[in-house]
């Protein structure tokens, strides 16, 4: 079995553990940000083609304490780095993270790491230079209350990057954040949903991905496929499984809309892309059938009226980048309220950075869930009106 370690938006951990033990992997601890877990061979591929709610997913080649930098190099030395590298790979020690340990200055753990993974390198494989001319290997390093971890990197591209956002345009929700709100309002696919400022199409495209149990990672290539231990033959095998599991019988009403025309074609836009990425996954399997698209329209969130007795709004409206400034914000979120009121029995999840959304919007929420993904800091609020 591998120990794995998977990391997510801080916030998430529980969500990320509980998608993981849906996939049928077992759960090791936690900490901030990432949820560590053991797998077989398979789920070093797999982890990456079918997780949702992760940013990446590390093998986790050892674990050691180290009070000083000769310990640190002699525990980075004894890993068989020869397994787990190509000879041209060109290895870089991404990032360091520490947390209450002797060993603190996160230059001198990257380039003591860096230096002992040449040196095994070449005392294995007898060169005095690795020449570096094939694709990079990323490895990290966390060090937690003196207890080392070394990472390699499985995923390559953060897996937020789907492969099907052909356009993101301004400050774009992560596809991993969408999935996370979903889980976080324990959505299922015969509840209607709406984003009323779909943006690029995010939540509505994730939802429908979810909904049809399509894999996230189909239309994309991972780090590990260019490591010596990838099995190909194996990893084909596994995306034809879970081809099978996608479900084409099925009836969803998701929906998008954004007063920008802009906005609405840029989400059909990624929307065909996502689809057809699942129709490419079922046709490798052999099945001639298309997931529906979820459907965009023109409007002002004003102007919208519930199309359902209830269901789910789900949205991240402008703010930032996509929103001038603090005073605009606000004013946004106060003529909100048409929202409240004409969705009456819908339940209604919204993130924003902005620390007063509350105050704007005037509605008492249900729960505030707080998630960082990157440098970014927000607050998800959630309204459980169905339950009422």
């Amino acid at each position: 079995m591998n120990t794995l370690v998977a990391l997510c938006a801080v916030g998430a951990e529980k969500i990320l553990g509980n998608e993981i033990k849906h996939l049928g992997y077992k759960l090791i601890g936690n900490a901030p940000g990432r949820v560590s877990f053991s797998g077989d061979d398979d789920a070093l591929f797999r982890t990456n083609l079918c997780l949702r709610t992760a940013d990446r997913v590390y093998l986790q080649l050892a674990k050691y304490n180290a009070l000083d930098f000769d310990s640190l190099y002699d525990g980075a030395y004894k890993i068989n780095w020869q397994d787990y590298l190509n000879k041209d790979s060109r290895i870089v020690v991404d990032k360091v993270r520490t947390y209450k340990s002797k060993l603190n200055s996160e230059h001198s753990i990257q380039g003591m790491v860096h230096k002992a993974i040449y040196s095994k390198l070449g005392d294995k494989w007898h060169m005095a230079t690795l020449p570096e001319t094939g694709e990079q290997s990323d490895v990290r390093v966390y060090i937690d209350e003196n207890e080392v971890f070394i990472l390699l990197d499985l995923s390559g591209l953060p897996l937020h990057k789907r492969g099907y956002r052909v356009d993101g345009g301004i400050a774009p929700l992560r596809e991993t954040t969408a999935a996370i709100l979903l889980q976080e309002m324990l959505w299922r696919r015969k509840t209607p949903l709406h984003d009323p400022f779909c943006g690029s199409g995010t939540i509505a495209i994730e939802a429908t991905l979810y909904a049809f149990n399509v894999a996230p990672g189909f239309g994309r290539r991972f780090a590990i496929e260019n490591l010596p231990f990838y099995n190909e033959k194996r990893a084909l095998e596994i995306k034809q499984k879970e081809a099978e599991q996608i479900r084409t019988d099925v009836e969803v009403r998701i929906t998008g809309s954004d007063i920008d025309d802009k906005a609405v074609a840029r989400s059909q836009k990624n929307a065909e892309y996502a689809c057809v990425m699942a129709g490419r996954a079922l046709k490798s399997i052999g099945i001639s059938r298309h997931i529906p698209r979820p459907d965009f329209v023109q409007s002002d969130f004003a102007d919208l009226s519930a199309p359902y007795d209830s269901g789910l709004l789900l949205c991240n409206p402008p703010y930032g980048e996509r929103l001038g400034d603090s005073e605009e914000a606000m004013s946004l979120y106060k003529k909100m309220d048409s929202l409240w009121t004409d969705f009456p029995n819908w339940d209604i999840g919204i993130i924003t950075s902005h620390e007063d959304f509350q105050n704007g919007f005037g509605h008492k929420t249900s729960n505030i869930k707080k998630f960082k993904a990157g440098n970014l800091d927000t607050c998800f609020y959630i309204y459980k009106r169905s339950e009422k």
